[in-house]
This record gives C-alpha cells, structure tokens and sequence, in this order.
C-alpha cells in the first residue's frame, strides 16, 4: 500500500499547497464481498479528477459524482455503496457486498506534508479524514504502517524476477550481489542496488520487523553466509531456495557456527509456496506469493474512527 499511497498524498500535498479544492475519499468499512476494503483512497479534484483507487470502476463514477456535488455544496459525508445491479452489472462487478466510504477533507499543508514524510521514511504514522455526521464533526484515522522493505540476495535470473514482483506489490525492494555490472545491466527499474559481498552487504542493512528477506544466491556457499547475516535479526521473513539436502547442509553449517535451532526453523525453507513451479519465472512467482500470504496475514491497514456495524 504504502509506496502506491506516498504518490496520492503527495498528490494531495501539491494540490493543498495550491489551494485546490478537493475531497479525500476514504473507505471506512466493507460488508461481504468487495473490491477493497478499509484503508482504499481516492482523491477527487475541482475538475473531476481522480488520484488512487477504491478498486472499482462502477462505483468510483458513483463516488466521484457525489464527492464533486459535496465539493460543490461544501460538504462531507459517509455514504454506503451495495455493489448489485446498480453499479456492476455493465462491467461484471456484481460482488454483492457493501462499502462504505467517507467523502472528507484532508489536514491542512503543514501536517499533512509531515505525514507525507513519515509514510516516506517509513515511520508509523495516520492520516484524518474529517467529516460530519448527523451535522456533527467527526474523523477517521487510517493507520499507516511502515512500507514492507524486500531484501533480496542475489541477482541471478531468479532474484531479478522476484524484484519485479516485490516492486508490483508495493515491497520497497533491494537487490545484492557481488557482481556490480550485473545489477547494473539487470536489477529491474525502481529497484535499489546493493554491489559487493552479499553476506557483509546484508549484515550491515537495516532490518525490521517489516522487512522480508529472499535468499536465492548462486551457490550453496552464498546462501549459508547470506542466510547467517540476516536470520535471527527481526525480519518478519526469511526465505532461502534450495532443494531438501541443500537446506539441510545449510541447517547443519550453521547449527555448527551457534545459530540456534528455533531461529533455523523460523526459516522458509525451501522458498515458496507450493504451485510446483519449475521454470525461474514460477519459483519467483511462488516466492511473492508467499511473500503476500505473509505480510498480509495479521493486516497492515486499519480505519479507526465512529462506529460502523461492519467488518473492517
């Protein structure tokens, strides 16, 4: 969410500093099945443009026309979409659930740039929506959690794939490997670059409990080294690739060096969920997907605010 959300409020930040009229559209709750659920943003301008996505092309025509008629008025507002007929029915997006999205403004320039520059340098951070309800004031506070950090050793075919998923899923993603033209030729655009001895590379990188760590190196001896600077430091994740007796040599080498057994079977090992992938581009394919299973598991994204008889 987060590098994607940077973009909106940046764009929001620019269009505060102009004195553009604007309203921030923030979903608060969900029932059944929809598109998005809490935490979606979407900005709407003077002019009817529109800056993020609440996942639905239907409803977010609906949305902008009544964020542009609150702009008009002066207004706020939660208002409750059911995605029947009415709003999917043309474009196959009749999920039959509810959302409910709050059509606010955002802080003034001063604060609001200050949340840009935490969302930035991934610090915790939240974001007001302020509305009325009932014609009272109220507001809605999204959690913004730092932006997953993919740290991925080696840039070999595999490695190379698995950064170009971590950048698609909004992962902040960096490649190392000892071979600098390598990366220089083939870490994919948006990717940092990390040249020189992986294992002194990743013992001296930042590593926190939003950081997931992908090891596919080009040899066995890469991946033991690789694999002691970074296990047991915090990662949320930690994955290595390597067949059940290579994993295993790995697991002795480093029993052997004092690493401890419960950090070891912290481990992903072998990498990946099980699709029987074969070819690179399937075992990086498998690698995200067990990158997504993990990060999404105890949700990165919360709306707290007046309460709604919803699941969030």
């Amino acid at each position: 969410m987060n590098g994607q959300f940077a973009q909106v409020l940046s764009r929001a930040v620019a269009m505060r500093s102009e004195g553009g009229p604007m309203r921030a559209c923030l979903v608060v709750g969900a029932r059944g099945s929809t598109p998005q659920q809490a935490g979606a943003m979407m900005l709407v301008d003077h002019s009817g443009t529109t800056f993020g996505t609440i996942g639905g092309g239907c409803v977010e025509a609906e949305l902008t026309r009544r964020a542009m008629a609150m702009l008009l008025s002066g207004t706020t507002g939660v208002h409750d979409f059911t995605l029947d007929h009415d709003y999917g029915w043309d474009d196959g997006l009749i999920c039959g659930g509810t959302l409910f999205v709050a059509i606010g403004t955002l802080p003034e320039t001063d604060e609001l740039s200050s949340i840009e520059q935490a969302v930035c340098g991934r610090v915790d951070t939240r974001l007001p929506v302020f509305v009325r309800i009932d014609n009272d004031p109220a507001r809605y506070d999204l959690h913004i959690p730092p932006q997953p950090r993919l740290l991925i050793a080696g840039g070999g075919h595999i490695g190379q794939a698995v950064a170009r998923h971590g950048l698609r899923l909004d992962f902040e993603t960096t490649l190392f490997d000892d071979r600098a033209d390598l990366l220089e030729s083939f870490a994919p655009e948006g990717c940092h670059q990390a040249p020189g001895e992986m294992a002194e590379m990743l013992a001296t990188a930042d590593i926190d409990a939003e950081t997931f760590c992908v090891i596919v190196t080009r040899g066995h001896r890469h991946d033991a080294q690789a694999l002691a600077a970074v296990i047991d430091r915090g990662a949320r994740y930690v994955g290595m690739i390597g067949s059940k007796r290579k994993v295993l040599l790995v697991r002795r080498e480093l029993l052997d060096r004092g690493v401890s057994e419960d950090a070891l079977d912290a481990v992903n090992a072998p990498i990946g969920l099980d699709i029987g992938s074969v070819s690179g581009e399937e075992i990086a394919l498998s690698i995200a997907a067990e990158l997504v299973q993990v990060r999404e598991q105890r949700g990165r994204v919360s709306v707290d605010g007046p309460h709604l008889d919803v699941s969030r």
